[in-house]
């Protein structure tokens, strides 16, 4: 009987501490997911202020309408520069020094007396806003292979629930405070959930590798090259997400026009909640890709993105049309970014360097596609910032397509 006790007591002491460990890891998740949100928020905060901005320096909001692009090419390079460095320094203290730079960032645009200053400020929040991207390597790193893309799509839920609130959030307190406000509160955030998360964090014994802190940098192209998975899910999101960006960037544009339909920024911003589709499609995709593997979700998030081509060039006449393609290029969008990027966190061995590739690529992609957009819209109107989003997705799936 005593040693039956022991055997029960022994078992209880084994059980309560793996219980306690994944109620703590599940915090952190949650945790991490709201760090997320708030910080992919700064990278589209401008968009929806726009026609803001453009009135109070005295120009047309199509004639600001690259600062949005300024953010996403921002992000792109911190991406190159700091995202790798997950491979080789300690979360903790990157994360907390990131988050301050961005909030001293975001503080800076508040107070910016023109739109050279604004852009500059905003170039240096993008790049220093790359924590979600530290995040996801540990998240995927520290997940059941069984469960890994759940866990990713946890986190992606997050960013794109941020994306939601910088429109929906930002436009309606931009029209109530003025888009200035909207930048301090946003450091304000970003300072508090920045250092809550990095603080959390579990500690990280330095992991010595061969060559300088920035040899991740130096040897992205490489790693690219060596992995034709990985190359196949860059190129892809590139495509998907310069065919989000083209559209979802401009669609304030479109909205707040007297030619159109003439709404105001807090009407417009609304606009945005249905990208909370995203949220919703999020875990629902991390279980199918699962499931079914990273290829097959990919191809039908591409179908799902094609067919949102040509409700969005409908919805320059017809809003509900306008409602329904929103949707489903947010699906569309989420699916794909949860199946490239569980890909490419698993098929190399510095999941942080390639994750950092993939993300650069899609940015770089979105940036590209913004900056097309927004000339396209002064010269052809909506039919053009449609025609970008459209070529984006052929480039994106006939690249990968064609090459094995």
């Amino acid at each position: 009987m005593p040693s039956e006790v022991t055997a029960v007591r022994e078992a209880g002491e084994e059980v309560a501490p793996s219980a306690v460990a994944a109620r703590r890891n599940g915090l952190l998740l949650v945790l991490i997911a709201l760090c997320t949100a708030v910080t992919a928020a700064n990278i589209y905060l401008a968009a929806p202020l726009l026609p803001l901005i453009a009135h109070d320096f005295g120009s047309a909001p199509s004639a600001v309408a690259w600062i949005a692009s300024v953010a996403q090419f921002g992000y792109a390079a911190g991406l190159l520069v700091f995202a790798p460095l997950g491979d080789r320094v300690n979360r903790r203290r990157l994360v907390a020094v990131l988050s301050l730079v961005t909030a001293a960032a975001l503080v800076a645009a508040a107070t910016a007396a023109g739109t050279g200053a604004l852009a500059a400020a905003v170039l240096v929040a993008s790049a220093a806003t790359v924590v979600p991207q530290l995040l996801v390597p540990l998240v995927a790193a520290r997940a059941p292979a069984d469960r890994r893309a759940r866990h990713v799509a946890a986190v992606i839920a997050g960013l794109f629930t941020g994306i939601v609130a910088a429109r929906v959030l930002g436009g309606l307190a931009g029209q109530a405070f003025g888009w200035r406000a909207v930048f301090v509160g946003a450091a304000v955030l970003t300072t508090i959930l920045g250092l809550l998360t990095a603080a959390a964090l579990p500690s990280e014994r330095h992991r010595p590798r061969e060559g300088h802190l920035f040899a991740g940098l130096t040897a992205m192209p490489g790693l690219v090259r060596r992995s034709p998975d990985l190359w196949r899910a860059c190129v892809r999101q590139a495509g998907m997400y310069g065919a989000w960006s083209a559209l979802w960037t401009s669609l304030a544009l479109l909205l707040t026009s007297e030619e159109s339909y003439g709404l105001t920024t807090a009407t417009a911003g609304l606009f945005g909640l249905f990208g909370l589709a995203a949220s919703v499609v999020a875990p629902l995709a991390g279980g199918l890709v699962d499931r079914f593997g990273a290829a097959k979700v990919v191809r039908n998030a591409y179908l799902l993105a094609a067919v949102s081509v040509p409700l969005f060039w409908l919805g320059g006449q017809v809003l509900v049309a306008l409602f329904v393609a929103a949707i489903v290029i947010h699906a569309a969008l989420v699916a794909s970014h949860v199946a490239n990027q569980t890909l490419a966190l698993t098929t190399t061995s510095a999941p942080a360097t390639a994750n950092s590739a993939y993300v650069v690529a899609g940015f770089a992609g979105g940036a590209t596609a913004s900056a097309l957009a927004g000339l396209a819209f002064t010269h052809f109107g909506w039919g053009g910032v449609v025609a970008v989003a459209g070529a984006w997705l052929v480039l994106g799936w006939t690249t990968t397509a064609v090459r094995r």
